[in-house]
């Protein structure tokens, strides 16, 4: 089965403290299903349409516990405490192998 990987763009920063107040719930609510942090941080470059803003991406044994953790309720209570203190975009992509 293909490894996945969990790709988050943050558009805009709102309010950097749920921003901080996500990031302490969102690891431990993650890590039960395998999730492997790859990179984050602000992009170091960006071409084409990219913003330079907070970039996260994570390793997954598969795509399903990748979706099984996003819908588990304590990842859920992780983004009610980011609520709207940011725009991003999160993808969910399997790997080649």
């Amino acid at each position: 089965m293909p490894k996945a990987y969990w790709i988050t763009c943050y558009r805009q920063i709102k309010d950097p403290d749920k921003v901080a107040a996500y990031a302490k719930l969102a690891g431990p609510a993650l890590a039960p299903y395998g999730a492997r942090y790859l990179c984050r941080g602000t992009a170091n470059e960006t071409f084409e349409a990219g913003q330079k803003e907070r970039v996260v991406v994570t390793e997954w044994p598969s795509v399903a516990k990748a979706v099984e953790a996003h819908n588990a309720p304590a990842y859920q209570a992780a983004l009610a405490a980011l609520g709207d203190g940011a725009v991003r975009d999160i993808r969910i992509v399997e790997g080649l192998e």
